[in-house]
This record gives C-alpha cells, sequence and structure tokens, in this order.
C-alpha cells in the first residue's frame, strides 16, 4: 500500500520526489530498493526523517501499530497531519497511544490501489482543519476514489469495499472455471470475463438506471440470462454475499475492539 502511494503521488506530480521520505522497521535492503526506484529520501535517523514533515503516512500492519506509533511519537507535532491506512485501528486508539492532540485522517483504502483505481473512505477526528481535508483528498485521489465517512461507517467500508476485491477475484475464479468447463480455454475466458466486468462497471458508473433495472434490461423472458439468474437465486448467492460483507464488517469491528481494549488495559 505504501509503494501504491508514492508510486501515485510522484506519477501526479502532487509532492516532488526530494519531499517524500520513507521508512521501514529493518528492511534496509526493501527501503533501498524503494529509495532508488522512486528517487526517494529514506532513513533511519527518525530526527531527519519527520523534520518538517507536514504530512505522516502510517502504513504498517495493525499488528505493528502500537510498536510504530510509540517509536514515532516523540517526533509528530500538533502541525502535521497523520494519515492511518491500519485496518481496525480506531482514532481514539492512535490518540492513545500518541498522548497527545494531533490531527488524524484514518483511511480505509483497497488493493486496487496498486493500479490507481482504489475505492478509499476517510474519515477525520475533530483537529484536522480545512486545508488538510483537500490535501487528505488530494493524496487519495491519486490512487483512485475518495470520499469521506464517519468513522463508525469504517468497519463497514472495509467489509465492503476495503475486502471487495478478494470478492471480485472469487467471483471471477469461479467464471473461470465454468467457463473451462463450457469449453472455453483459460486464457479466452479470462479475457472476455475481465471485459465484461469492465463493461458492466462502467455501465453502473455511468447509467442514469439503477443496476437492478440493468439486470433487468438484459434478461429477457425465456432467456439465457434469465437461465442463469434463476440458478444464482436458487443458491441464494445473493444472501451470501450479504452474508459475506456483515461476516467481514464484524470482524472489523471485533479486531478495533480488541486492540483498544488491550491499549486500554496497558495503560491502566
Amino acid at each position: 500500500m505504501a509503494e501504491a502511494f508514492i508510486s501515485g503521488i510522484i506519477e501526479d506530480g502532487l509532492i516532488g520526489k526530494e519531499n517524500i521520505w520513507v521508512t521501514n522497521r529493518s528492511d534496509s535492503n526493501r527501503l533501498s530498493d524503494i529509495s532508488k526506484k522512486y528517487g526517494i529520501r529514506s532513513s533511519y535517523d527518525l530526527n531527519e526523517l519527520f523534520d518538517g514533515a507536514d504530512i505522516v503516512i502510517l502504513a504498517v500492519k495493525p499488528k505493528d501499530a502500537a510498536a510504530a506509533i510509540r517509536e514515532a511519537r516523540d517526533y509528530l507535532t500538533g502541525q502535521m497531519l497523520i494519515v492511518s491506512v491500519m485496518a481496525g485501528v480506531s482514532i481514539n486508539a492512535i490518540e492513545l497511544l500518541l498522548e497527545k492532540p494531533v490531527s488524524i485522517a484514518r483511511a480505509m483504502p483497497n488493493t486496487s490501489a496498486a493500479v490507481r483505481k482504489s475505492a478509499t473512505a476517510v474519515a477525520i477526528n475533530d483537529r484536522v482543519m480545512e486545508n488538510q481535508i483537500k490535501d487528505v483528498k488530494k493524496l487519495f485521489d491519486t490512487v483512485g476514489f475518495t470520499t469521506f465517512v464517519e468513522e463508525n461507517q469504517l468497519d463497514a467500508v472495509t467489509g465492503l469495499s476495503g475486502s471487495g476485491p478478494a470478492y471480485i477475484y472469487y467471483l471471477i475464479e469461479a467464471m473461470e472455471n465454468s467457463a473451462i468447463a463450457v469449453g472455453l480455454d483459460g486464457q479466452t475466458a479470462q479475457d472476455l470475463i475481465v471485459q465484461t466486468l469492465i463493461g458492466a462497471a462502467e455501465m453502473v458508473h455511468k447509467s442514469t438506471k439503477t443496476s437492478n433495472e440493468l439486470r433487468r434490461n438484459v434478461t429477457s423472458p425465456g432467456g439465457t440470462t434469465e437461465a442463469g439468474i434463476k440458478v444464482l437465486e436458487n443458491k441464494g448467492v445473493r444472501d451470501a454475499f450479504i452474508e459475506c460483507i456483515k461476516a467481514a464488517t464484524t470482524q472489523s469491528e471485533k479486531m478495533g475492539h480488541e486492540l483498544l481494549s488491550e491499549l486500554i488495559r496497558k495503560k491502566q
């Protein structure tokens, strides 16, 4: 995810390469590779890393959040904007770890950021200023589409679009297997499936009709589409997708509550 942001920012010319600094916990080879690939700066010296920084992006795994924030917090100031892309780590949890008032934007992008097609939702705390909101939008717009939500909606966003690419890959996998079973070769099947999904998504994006209306328009009575849809309905595919997203949302809520509870317990 961090590399996707670096690539998007540079391609859009949002920030000059000389003003982008990166670090990681200990993988110096990876850090050197990223620095050379994009022509940006890297350092393990935190004084050098944070000196003059306006925006700090925390792009670590949730399990590493506490350690990363505790290591950085003495270098973070009230003038900086802290942007978190750590799944399940609430703004409250970040504030507890920082132990100081700081502007925080919590974002949930998805892995399509790698091809600059992410669907990203962002929540902010009450210290984030108007100019910082604009900066956050510009930042995430470099890797796709950005919208702002209340933080209590981010678990639902995680279940829907955060995990969403995996659901689509699962669907593609099933369609590929089906295509081969009815006589198509793998590459032809994949080409047709991918273009079909791109076309359908574009139709939903540009049409004034709802997805339900678009589906009904191509479902002629007694036709092939109707035959296929009936199987999906009989197999409960619609309900399965609903339960899938609910389960992912619930898991996101659980992970967030567990992390916050652990942080509170350790502070007591």
